[in-house]
């Protein structure tokens, strides 16, 4: 007997650390270090509006005359956002994740509420957990 395939929210981390659209870039990339993360959700009132990633940071300070101490998050976070809701099953995740190159997944309740991200490193702990309780 096959067992069903588990929800996103299983995999997930949870209170994903947040960073404000105005706050400066410098300030998202010494947080990004401080706590090991490569992806921040924007929120602006409570409301995620977009998705700043350790990529989008690294690109914008290669352009001449950019100093990520006056640049703003809202400069270089990503608007169209990837999100789920937790109950999604981990494989449709991973699979529009592939399909369309994204690096995460907002996860986020019916009313747009945050619950979780889903990375790619989170990705691997599913294929690994799946791959153990499934093929033994």
């Amino acid at each position: 007997m096959s067992k069903g395939v588990p929800p996103v929210s299983k995999f997930m981390s949870t209170t994903p650390h947040t960073i404000e659209p105005n706050q400066p870039l410098s300030e998202a990339k010494k947080w990004m270090l401080s706590h090991g993360v490569r992806h921040l959700p924007v929120r602006s009132g409570g409301e995620v509006v977009g998705l700043l990633s350790e990529r989008d940071v690294t690109l914008l300070s290669t352009f001449a005359g950019v100093d990520l101490t006056t640049a703003k998050v809202k400069d270089a976070m990503a608007v169209d956002v990837f999100k789920v809701q937790p109950e999604t099953p981990v494989t449709e995740v991973v699979g529009q994740m592939a399909e369309a190159k994204y690096g995460s997944a907002l996860v986020t309740q019916p009313n747009g509420t945050l619950v979780g991200i889903f990375t790619t490193i989170d990705a691997l702990r599913a294929f690994s957990h799946i791959f153990e309780t499934r093929l033994k």
